[in-house]
């Protein structure tokens, strides 16, 4: 009769480094899927993550995120198909996160000859990367502010005092931004 071998119990800290450890013993390990695309080696997966994070402090879309994290992290350009195996995401929200990638300038189209698909490089200069967003994200509430404010000024009522200095606060804030947004984009541009 053999005798069988016990493991100790391990604590919930010890647990999470086992899976930590074990995923990453994985991805170097299998180095490619069943369909032949590599999977995220560790600096891949924790600018996936990084930047996961970064997106949802600026409250856009995980996928928008974990895109770009893989397109920064990875130095060959990736076509949709690319995306879609690393990152296990669906083909349309890889086309969705791509289009509002391109759609404010941090991922761009490079040509690879003798190849149909469009393949995709993470922009990295911050400069860019402000202005796109500031622009794509910032500028059009900025320019429907402008007749808002006007639309607020007819609307003050009885209660004139009180609404006229709330009005005071809200235009203040709108001048601020119309002359901070310039500063921002040219400081970004040092970067």
């Amino acid at each position: 009769m053999t005798r069988r071998e016990t493991t100790p119990v391990a604590t919930a800290s010890t647990q999470k480094l086992l899976i930590s450890a074990s995923a990453a013993a994985l991805s170097k390990e299998l180095p490619d899927s069943k369909n032949g695309a590599r999977l995220l080696d560790e600096f891949q997966h924790e600018c996936v993550d990084f930047f996961v994070n970064a997106a949802a402090s600026l409250s856009v879309p995980r996928s928008v995120g974990e895109i770009y994290g893989l397109l920064f992290s990875t130095e060959e350009p990736l076509s949709l198909d690319d995306l879609t195996a690393r990152l296990h995401m669906s083909r349309g929200a890889a086309h969705e996160g791509l289009r509002w990638l391109r759609g404010i300038g941090a991922a761009r189209v490079v040509y690879i000859p003798r190849v149909r698909k469009e393949h995709f490089v993470a922009e990295i200069s911050l400069r860019h990367l402000a202005a796109g967003f500031l622009r794509d994200r910032l500028d059009p509430h900025l320019d429907k502010s402008r007749d808002r404010l006007r639309l607020l000024g007819q609307a003050v009522g009885a209660n004139e005092s009180f609404q006229r200095g709330r009005l005071n606060q809200i235009s203040s804030w709108y001048q601020f931004l119309q002359r901070a947004i310039p500063a921002i984009k040219i400081l970004a541009g040092k970067y």
